[in-house]
């Protein structure tokens, strides 16, 4: 038989780490990136902005609280406030379905309210979703549009 001889370097393989070793060396920082950071601080630059923009959130509500809560159904009211929750920037992705568990409602009467609130001007559904269609997308608004107030419907 031929004698078989390791690949040249390859004589010492060094020892495997253990699990807690290494989720520590991923958590430890690459060498440089602290000095990245530390000269980007010392040289007064800004940190990106995030996309969130919690600023936003509470306007948007006390305009719906203070303005359209009392001209629209308790129903319509609920299902707002959901999407409101689920919004990220002023688009909310959610089933009906969903919305109807967390509002302590039928799904008929959140299709109903949706349409409603779309026809009020206070919602835009982007996307309708469905089965093999994904969720659905609205873009909620904290008033009426000037031109669909009339048709808003009061309680």
């Amino acid at each position: 038989m031929a004698k078989i001889e390791p690949l040249k370097g390859c004589e010492v393989l060094p020892p495997l780490a253990t699990p807690k070793e290494a989720a520590r060396k991923q958590a430890t920082p690459v060498e440089g990136q602290d000095r990245q950071r530390e000269s980007r601080a010392a040289q007064g630059e800004r940190k990106a902005k995030s996309r969130r923009q919690p600023g936003r959130r509470f306007p948007m509500l006390n305009t719906f609280v203070d303005c359209t809560l009392a001209t629209i159904l308790r129903t319509d009211a609920l299902v707002w406030l959901v999407l409101f929750r689920d919004a990220r920037g002023d688009t909310a992705k959610s089933a009906q379905a969903y919305i109807a568990r967390r509002a302590g409602l039928g799904k008929r009467t959140v299709g109903m309210a949706i349409g409603r609130l779309e026809r009020a001007g206070l919602l835009d559904v982007l996307h309708r979703g469905g089965l093999n269609r994904g969720l659905s997308i609205y873009r909620i608004r904290p008033l009426a549009q000037a031109d669909n107030r009339r048709k808003a419907i009061a309680p």
